[in-house]
């Protein structure tokens, strides 16, 4: 009664707070990793994401220059220069000659060579060495600094991932794979179900309702269950390892849901249109093609992007079907694991390969949403 009275009940209000929380709960994460992907590594280890559009205080290890560019005035060797690459602005706030006392001066302050000779260093990073005798070394003194850092975002991250064939962190050729294999484990189960969810929804023949039944049950069995099994038939048959038998077993998998997804869609069509179009003469084959089809479209597509986003994010079938040991099959999923495990402090360069390998999960979703909810719930009530 309190909604007919034009106030909203408190049902509703639990509804939309939850979505509200189930949003920022999916978006906040998502924007971190974009964020964090164009962020540099020592940002991404001193601040969070979201202080990255304000300066950030940084330990730093700089060097000043080599003992070749040191000039003779008044009797003194001196060797001058700014400590940050060119370019670069930041504001030192304290600094050191030792790694166990990086914040033993303040700018402007003089500080004690261990190899002799003293170095002055202000808030810019300019730095003056002086010394009564000759500079020695190919390299220079080592300045630990403590600076404010302006915000600064790069896209070499995403040239390392993305571009560089010759870096260990490419993933390049894992990207290829993955659509090599979620395309046409995508479009096979689709094609095979809708033919399969045609007969069953308006084709007469004995034994229809216990496939229906099978189907249903088929919903519930795990697939681990049949990993190894499948694998050894595989085998068995001389597919093996490779993009065919993984295309296989994406479909395999992929097939209940596929059909009865689509059977429920394709039984509530009107059944007099199904009718007159056989009085007219068409055959079933026309008509599935000329009618059912592009009445399904709702379900076919809300189906390709659920097949299409489990697809992209497989590790465990890649692993089991596709992925041997020469890495020329890996799939972004298992480049990501991999990098984990090899390059696990190189946050940066994990950031960038986790939102790479969504991007093209989002796209496809927000491209095709709104058939999402249209499909799944078609059939449901009439």
């Amino acid at each position: 009664m309190s909604d007919i009275a034009g106030t909203k009940p408190a049902l509703r209000w639990v509804v939309h707070l939850s979505v509200i929380f189930l949003v920022v709960l999916w978006v906040v994460p998502t924007l971190g990793l974009f964020i964090s992907s164009f962020r540099t590594a020592d940002q991404i280890a001193t601040s969070g994401w979201w202080k990255s559009l304000f300066p950030s205080e940084q330990n730093l290890t700089l060097r000043s220059a080599a003992a070749e560019n040191q000039v003779l005035e008044d009797g003194m060797y001196v060797i001058e220069g700014n400590l940050f690459d060119a370019g670069q602005k930041a504001t030192i706030s304290k600094w050191g000659v030792s790694s166990r006392a990086v914040d033993a001066f303040e700018p402007g302050q003089t500080a004690e060579l261990r190899r002799g000779g003293t170095i002055t260093v202000d808030a810019s990073g300019n730095y003056r060495m002086e010394n009564a005798e000759e500079f020695t070394g190919a390299r220079g003194a080592r300045v630990f600094v403590t600076a404010e850092l302006p915000p600064e975002f790069t896209l070499d991250n995403y040239h390392k991932v993305l571009l560089a064939e010759d870096s260990t962190d490419s993933m390049t050729r894992a990207f290829f794979n993955t659509l090599t294999v979620t395309v046409p484990a995508t479009i096979i189960p689709i094609l095979v179900a809708a033919f399969a969810a045609y007969a069953l929804a308006w084709m007469e023949f004995p034994g229809r309702a216990l496939l229906i039944a099978a189907v249903v049950g088929l919903l519930v069995v795990p697939l681990q269950l049949a990993l190894i099994p499948l694998l050894k038939f595989h085998l068995g048959i001389g597919i093996g390892k490779g993009y065919l038998g993984v295309w296989m077993a994406h479909t395999g998998f992929g097939m209940p849901l596929a059909i009865y997804l689509l059977r429920n869609y394709m039984a509530g069509l009107p059944r007099d249109l199904i009718e007159n179009a056989r009085v007219d003469g068409a055959t079933e084959f026309q008509i599935f093609t000329k009618l059912i089809l592009p009445l399904s479209f709702p379900a076919l597509a809300s189906f390709a992007i659920l097949q299409f986003l489990w697809t992209w994010n497989d590790l465990l079938v890649a692993k089991v079907f596709l992925i041997d040991a020469s890495g020329q099959t890996t799939v972004m999923t298992n480049s990501i694991v991999e990098l984990l495990g090899t390059r696990g402090g190189n946050w940066e360069i994990l950031a960038t390969a986790a939102f790479v390998s969504i991007v093209v999960p989002l796209i496809v979703f927000f491209a095709m949403q709104k058939y999402l909810v249209r499909g799944l719930l078609a059939g449901s009530v009439k």
